[in-house]
C-alpha cells in the first residue's frame, strides 16, 4: 500500500511539473528591445516589430490577447499612396500600411510603418487603474513628403490602438468591452471624436481606437482598461472622473433608474394634480414631459413643424417662473421630472426655415448650379448626376440659397437637372440665384417629413442646445434625446457629441438618460439605452419578445439596462390615428403583466404614454394596479434570481397575485380563449393550494356574465374577479367555453 501512494505521489508531482512548463511556454518573455506599458492591475508588450505581444491581467497572471495573427497594433489608412515612388509602384486606391516597429521615447511611442518613411506619435499615460493612448501627430522630417507641397501625411485614418483580445463570454459592442466573469478588457473613448470599434478576425476580437482626418487627428484619446470583471465599473467610474466624463456608472447604479416612467404630452399648471394623482396610481416615481406640454410653437397650428423654436407656452402664465413651480410640486409628491425633447430636429412651420430657410439645416447631398436660376425658372441645371436623389413626394426637396423647392423628377444624362420644380415650397421665399450657388436635398426626418436635421457640423446644434437648457434647468433630472438618430455622417460621431452638445448645457447633470439612437461616446450618459416605440394591443406581446426582450441580454453586456417600450393605453374600438380604419379589443391587464413582467426579469422598466383623460378606457384602474404592483415588487427588490430567470420566457405567461395577507404571490398562468358566448370576456387561470382560479374580466364595459363553474354562476362583471374552484385546469378550460354574456 505504501509502494502504491508513494508511486501515485511521484506521478502527481511528475504531472504537476509537466502542466507548470506548459504554462510557462505559453507566457511571453519580454525582450530587451520591447516597448513595456505597465500599471497596477495590468502590463502590456508591444513588440519592437509594432506588433501587440502581451497583456497581462496581474491579480490572474491570464494572457488577455490572441497573438497568433502577429498584425501590427498601429496602422495608418491613406486614400491612395502619396509617395511618389509608391504611389507608381502599388494601385492609387485606399491603402492601409501596418506598423513594423516602435521604440519610446519618454512617454511617446514612435512608430514607424510599412513602406511608410515618417513616423507617427502616440502619447502614453499609465494610471494606476486605465491607460491613455493619445495620438500625437506625424514626424515628418527627413521623409519625401517634406519636399512636397503637403501638410503633412495624407491619411485617412490612423488606428492608434488596437488589441487582438481573446474571444470571452460576453462582448459588448456599445461600451466596446470583453468579459467574463474572471477578466473584463474595454477599449474606450475619452471624447466624442474617437472612433470607437471591433473587428473579428480569426479567433481574436480586435478592440482598436481611431482617429480619422474628417473629424479630428491630433489629440485624439482613448483609454484602455483591464481589470477583474467584479471591478471593471470601479475603473471605469475613476476614469469618468479624472477625466470629467458624464457619470454613466453612477448612473447605473442608481435604483431609479431601473423605475418605469410616465410620461405626458401635455401636463401643465392647470392639469397637473391629475397628472399626479394617475401617477401614483401606477406606483410611478418617474414623469417623463414631453416638450409639447412646454413650447408654444408645438401647441399652436405648427405642429410639429414647430420644432427648434423651444418658446415657453401660454399655459405658463408666469414663463419659466410658472414651470419651475409645477416641477416642484411634481417633486413634492415624491415623483422625479425628466424632459422629452426632439434635439436635432428643426420644423418646416419653425423660424428657422420660413420665410428663408437656416444655412445651418443639413444638406445631405449638395449640388452646384451649372446655370443661373431666375424666379420664373422650373429646371435646375447642376453640375453633379443627381441620380439616386429621393423619389418619394414627401423628401423631393432642394433648398439653395435659403429658398426650398420641390422637384418631380430629374435626368441622369448631361445636362443634369431637376424638372417640374415647384419654387418657394413650404412658404419660403422665392428668388434668383446666381451660376455656381451650392446647395442640395435637404435631410427630411423619415417619419413625419414635417421637420428636417440640423447640420452638426455648423453651430445651429448648440443654439438648439441653449434654448433646451433654459427649459431643463428650470427642474428636470434626466433627459430622453429623442431622434437621436438624425444626424449627418458619420453617425458614430454625431449621434453623441449632438446629445453631449446639448448635456454640457445643463446647470444640473442629470441622473440619466435615454436616447432614440446610440453611440459609442454616448454609454458615459445614456445609462437608459433606448426606449422602443409604441405597439398596439393585437401585436403587443409578439413585439415584446421580438424586440426588447431580445435587446434586454444584449444590453447586459455593456452594463446597461434597456426600456422596455413607450406603452401606450389603447381605448377599445376604432385605432386613433391609422388609416385605413381599424379595430382594436384594447389595451388589457394580460398586456401589460406580460410586458411588465419580461422587463423586471432584466431589472428595466418601461415607459407609459399617457394623455389627461382616461375616460374612455373602461379598465383603466385594473391596468394602473398590474403596472403598481411590477413597480412594488422592483422597488422592493422582492424577486428571487430564481423568479427572474422564469419570466425570461418568451411564452410562459405570469401573473403577480396579492393573496389574504396582502402578500405577493408569483404565478404562472395560461390564457383562456375567449368563448363564442362571450366575446368580451377574458382571463386567464393558475394552480394555488390545491384549487384553479380563474382571473377574469369585461374587456370594454360590464355586462351580466354566466360562468358554468362560478360559485355565484350569474353576476354583473367588469374590472378584475377571482373565481375559485375544485376543478382541473383541464375542466376549467372544457367549462369556460360554456360561459355567456346575458342579454336583459
Amino acid at each position: 500500500m505504501k509502494s502504491f501512494f508513494a508511486e501515485s505521489l511521484k506521478c502527481f508531482s511528475l504531472l504537476a511539473i509537466s502542466l507548470s512548463v506548459v504554462g510557462c511556454q505559453s507566457v511571453y518573455q519580454i525582450k530587451e528591445s520591447d516597448v513595456v506599458i505597465e500599471n497596477k492591475r495590468a502590463r502590456l508588450v508591444i513588440g519592437a516589430d509594432g506588433s501587440a505581444k502581451s497583456l497581462i491581467l496581474k491579480s490572474s497572471g491570464e494572457e488577455l490577447l490572441d497573438t497568433s495573427e502577429g498584425r501590427g497594433a498601429f496602422s495608418i489608412t491613406q486614400d491612395r499612396p502619396f509617395v511618389n515612388e509608391l504611389k507608381l509602384v502599388f494601385p492609387n486606391c485606399e491603402t492601409t500600411y501596418f506598423a513594423n516597429c516602435v521604440s519610446r521615447e519618454g512617454d511617446c511611442l514612435i512608430i514607424g510603418f510599412e513602406h511608410l518613411d515618417y513616423k507617427a506619435k502616440v502619447k502614453v499615460v499609465e494610471k494606476d487603474d486605465y491607460f491613455i493612448f493619445e495620438f500625437a501627430g506625424f514626424d515628418i522630417s527627413g521623409s519625401a513628403l517634406a519636399r512636397m507641397h503637403t501638410s503633412g501625411p495624407q491619411v485617412k485614418s490612423v488606428r492608434f490602438l488596437d488589441l487582438p483580445m481573446k474571444e470571452r463570454e460576453n462582448f459588448g459592442q456599445w461600451l466596446n468591452v470583453v468579459w467574463d466573469e474572471k477578466a473584463a478588457s474595454a477599449v474606450v473613448a475619452l471624447e466624442p471624436f474617437t472612433w470607437i470599434g471591433s473587428e473579428k478576425r480569426y479567433d481574436a476580437r480586435h478592440l482598436y481606437a481611431e482617429a480619422h482626418k474628417d473629424v479630428k487627428l491630433d489629440g485624439v484619446r482613448s483609454a484602455l482598461i483591464v481589470s477583474e470583471k467584479k471591478s471593471f465599473l470601479d475603473r471605469m467610474d475613476l476614469l469618468e472622473r479624472a477625466e470629467n466624463l458624464p457619470l454613466g456608472v453612477e448612473s447605473r447604479r442608481r435604483d431609479s433608474l431601473n423605475s418605469s416612467i410616465y410620461s405626458t404630452g401635455d401636463v401643465c399648471p392647470e392639469n397637473v394634480d391629475k397628472h399626479i394623482a394617475q401617477a401614483k396610481k401606477g406606483g410611478f416615481k418617474m414623469m417623463l414631459v414631453y416638450y409639447t406640454a412646454v413650447c408654444e410653437g408645438a401647441k399652436n397650428d405648427k405642429g410639429f413643424g414647430g420644432i427648434g423654436e423651444y418658446e415657453i407656452s401660454k399655459k405658463y402664465p408666469k414663463g419659466y417662473e410658472s414651470l419651475r413651480e409645477m416641477l416642484a410640486k411634481i417633486k413634492a409628491a415624491g415623483i422625479t421630472p425628466g424632459l422629452h425633447v426632439l434635439h436635432t430636429f428643426i420644423g418646416f412651420k419653425s423660424l428657422y426655415f420660413t420665410p428663408e430657410v437656416d444655412p445651418r439645416v443639413n444638406i445631405k447631398r449638395r449640388f452646384t448650379l451649372a446655370r443661373p436660376l431666375k424666379e420664373g425658372d422650373s429646371e435646375i441645371y447642376v453640375q453633379e448626376d443627381p441620380a439616386l436623389s429621393p423619389t418619394k413626394e414627401t423628401t423631393r426637396i432642394l433648398v439653395f440659397g435659403g429658398e426650398a423647392m420641390k422637384y418631380e423628377g430629374y435626368t441622369t444624362q448631361r445636362p443634369y437637372k431637376f424638372t417640374g420644380v415647384k419654387r418657394g415650397h413650404l412658404d419660403t421665399k422665392v428668388k434668383s440665384h446666381a451660376r455656381g450657388l451650392i446647395g442640395g436635398v435637404l435631410d427630411v426626418c423619415e417619419y413625419l417629413a414635417q421637420s428636417c436635421y440640423i447640420d452638426q457640423n455648423s453651430d445651429l446644434q448648440d443654439e438648439i442646445a441653449e434654448k433646451i437648457a433654459r427649459i431643463y434647468n428650470c427642474g428636470f433630472e434626466f433627459m430622453y434625446f429623442d431622434g437621436s438618430e438624425g444626424v449627418n455622417v458619420p453617425q458614430g460621431l454625431h449621434v453623441p457629441n449632438a446629445q453631449y452638445r446639448v448635456w454640457k448645457k445643463f446647470d444640473k447633470k442629470p441622473l440619466f438618460c435615454e436616447g432614440a439612437a446610440k453611440g459609442h461616446f454616448g454609454w458615459h450618459m445614456q445609462s437608459g439605452a433606448n426606449a422602443f416605440d409604441v405597439f398596439e394591443p393585437e401585436e403587443f406581446k409578439k413585439m415584446v419578445v421580438r424586440w426588447p426582450l431580445y435587446e434586454a441580454p444584449i444590453m447586459q453586456k455593456d452594463f446597461t439596462r434597456v426600456n422596455f417600450g413607450w406603452w401606450r393605453i389603447y381605448a377599445p374600438g376604432k385605432v386613433p390615428w391609422k388609416e385605413p380604419v381599424r379595430y382594436t379589443i384594447g389595451t388589457q391587464m394580460d398586456m401589460f403583466e406580460f410586458a411588465t413582467s419580461r422587463a423586471a426579469a432584466y431589472d428595466c422598466p418601461a415607459t407609459l404614454q399617457v394623455g389627461c383623460d382616461w375616460s374612455a378606457v373602461p379598465r383603466i384602474d385594473d391596468l394602473m394596479e398590474v403596472i403598481r404592483r411590477w413597480e412594488d415588487v422592483r422597488q422592493k427588490k422582492w424577486l428571487t434570481g430564481e423568479m427572474k430567470e422564469r419570466l425570461k420566457s418568451p411564452t410562459q405567461e405570469h401573473h403577480l397575485y396579492i393573496n389574504d395577507k396582502g402578500e405577493y404571490e408569483l404565478h404562472d398562468i395560461e390564457m383562456l380563449e375567449t368563448p363564442e358566448c362571450a366575446k368580451n370576456l377574458r382571463g386567464f387561470m393558475f394552480e394555488r393550494s390545491g384549487k384553479t382560479l380563474v382571473a377574469c374580466w369585461h374587456t370594454c364595459g360590464e355586462e351580466d356574465v354566466e360562468i358554468p363553474f362560478a360559485k355565484e354562476r350569474r353576476f354583473k362583471l367588469a374590472g378584475l374577479k377571482y373565481i375559485e374552484t375544485d376543478l382541473s385546469l383541464n375542466e376549467v378550460k372544457n367549462a369556460w367555453e360554456g360561459a355567456r354574456f346575458v342579454t336583459k
